[in-house]
């Protein structure tokens, strides 16, 4: 039997250990190591949910308010990163006050203790700036408008606006609450839980997603917009807004993106049902390109110029599958997006009865000449500087129809509706897509991956197969146009 004195000294020495256990641990990554934005996102932990709430006045640009995180470790935590840009005032992590420096778009935040791995956070950040003047990757994300300002960007905009956890494979669900003067509109993604008016100088608006959503897909649109709130015939919250200095575009615009339903209802029939809790979309004549922004695209009034154009409609929205709730892990990965972004434009134009996939994809095919720098792009890997380059989309659009030729068309629809059910509010890569297209169809397909996303130059058959390469060129479909002036437009704004 033990003696007293060596059982009380043996207890001393766990209770003194245990600290000194307990306050090891590392920091966090300061980024997930994406191939294009390596400090883009963070390790150490994953958000939740984003609570932000705060206040923007039109007339100076100036945005103050709070962001609350939820957030569960991954390790033991000494110090973690947020990716944002503006001055910060306070942060606290489970309401202690926590020390913390902002430097190339990195809040580093160290709390009073480590934080144990798989604990449950509370991080609140406070702060008061003006977002224009700011830079990241070397461009501007947030846009200053004649009306207010609009918080939309690919492939960032969180860390003008709210410090997250800026990287697609860290999803989570917002609440985002924005109080503006009376008279601006502030529209962002989701539901309008509420509007209220607060004090003579405020009226705030309530918006809340529920289901997971990327960071760079949660906007903010503040100026004067005409508002639309209904529902869709699928009982869905239908809301759409159109700027106040649209012009002529305007009924264009409305002609347009008031079919948002009818185009999610064409879509659905080919990739299953739309993940989304509501839709609608955002017509800005300042945006300068157009963006699927979860549940509600935001497009510019360029897009309507010459006339109504549902074909960018049926783009963005099909981003709702391909985009948003199934995204890319890495952002090499953008034909993921922007090719069925376009496949999408092709279903719809032969919807609309303007040219079947096969002779939109041909004919863009044939349009484009052997020696035409467009064919060294290479959208499996394209490059930050070509990630919005127009092989992505048109050459990723070619892809899958050069796809669908190889494998048929029973087997082809059931891999565009298999991968958003398998990846749904997840990421997926381009390794895991053909794996799941050589599983349904039965075939190898590495060849033709290959030759279509990975080989310098045009591909020696097109998109149809031998057959249409031995018939003769076949008449510009009635779309052709529109679809290539919407990729023009939508390379034209990005980064």
């Amino acid at each position: 039997m033990k003696s007293p004195a060596l059982i009380a000294a043996g207890l001393a020495a766990v209770l003194f250990a245990s600290p000194a256990a307990a306050a090891t641990g590392s920091p966090g990554a300061p980024g997930v190591g994406d191939s294009y934005y390596p400090l883009d996102g963070n390790g150490g932990y994953d958000a939740t949910h984003y609570d932000i709430r705060l206040n923007y006045d039109p007339a100076t640009d100036h945005l103050s308010g709070t962001t609350t995180i939820l957030a569960r470790t991954t390790q033991d935590l000494s110090e973690f990163n947020l990716d944002f840009l503006l001055k910060v005032s306070s942060v606290r992590v489970d309401n202690v006050a926590a020390d913390f420096h902002t430097a190339g778009g990195e809040l580093t935040v160290t709390p009073k203790a480590v934080l144990p791995k798989d604990r449950d956070l509370t991080i609140v950040v406070r702060y008061d700036d003006t977002p224009e003047p700011y830079r990241l990757y070397g461009y501007a994300g947030w846009q200053k408008t004649p009306t207010g300002a609009l918080g939309v960007n690919e492939p960032q905009i969180a860390p003008w606006w709210y410090p997250s956890n800026d990287h697609p494979r860290d999803k989570a669900t917002f609440d985002v609450s924005i109080a503006v003067p009376p008279g601006v509109e502030a529209l962002s993604n989701g539901v309008l839980v509420n509007k209220q008016q607060t004090s003579p100088r405020w009226v705030r608006w309530n918006w809340r997603s529920t289901r997971p959503q990327a960071p760079y897909l949660t906007f903010l649109a503040i100026g004067q917009y005409d508002v639309r709130q209904g529902t869709a015939p699928d009982g869905q919250t239908l809301i759409t807004a159109y700027g106040d200095d649209l012009g002529d575009n305007g009924p264009a615009a409305r002609a347009s993106v008031e079919r948002t339903p009818e185009v999610l209802d064409v879509l659905s029939r080919y990739f299953g049902p739309y993940p989304f809790e509501a839709q609608g979309g955002v017509v800005d004549s300042s945006l300068g390109f157009a963006l699927e922004n979860q549940t509600r695209p935001v497009y510019d009034g360029a897009f309507f110029r010459a006339g109504t154009n549902t074909s960018v409609v049926a783009h963005e929205n099909a981003h709702q599958w391909f985009g948003d709730s199934v995204s890319v892990d890495d952002w090499k990965e953008i034909w993921l997006n922007e090719g069925f972004a376009t496949y999408a434009e092709y279903l719809w134009s032969d919807y609309q009865g303007e040219g079947t996939p096969a002779e939109v994809a041909q004919f863009t095919y044939d349009n484009i000449p052997a020696d035409d720098p467009f064919w060294q792009v290479l959208p499996g890997d394209p490059g930050e500087q070509n990630q919005f380059a127009d092989a992505v989309y048109d050459r990723g659009g070619m892809t899958l129809q050069a796809l669908r030729t190889a494998v048929g068309d029973d087997a082809f629809f059931r891999i565009v509706k298999q991968w958003p059910q398998d990846k749904q509010y997840g990421t997926g890569t381009t390794t895991e897509f053909v794996a799941l297209a050589e599983k349904v169809s039965g075939k190898q397909l590495d060849d033709l991956f290959t030759t279509w996303l990975y080989t310098p130059g045009k591909p020696a058959v097109g998109p149809n197969g031998q057959s249409a390469a031995a018939a003769a060129a076949t008449a510009k479909p009635g779309s052709y146009d529109q679809i290539q002036q919407n990729h023009q437009l939508l390379a034209a704004g990005r980064k």
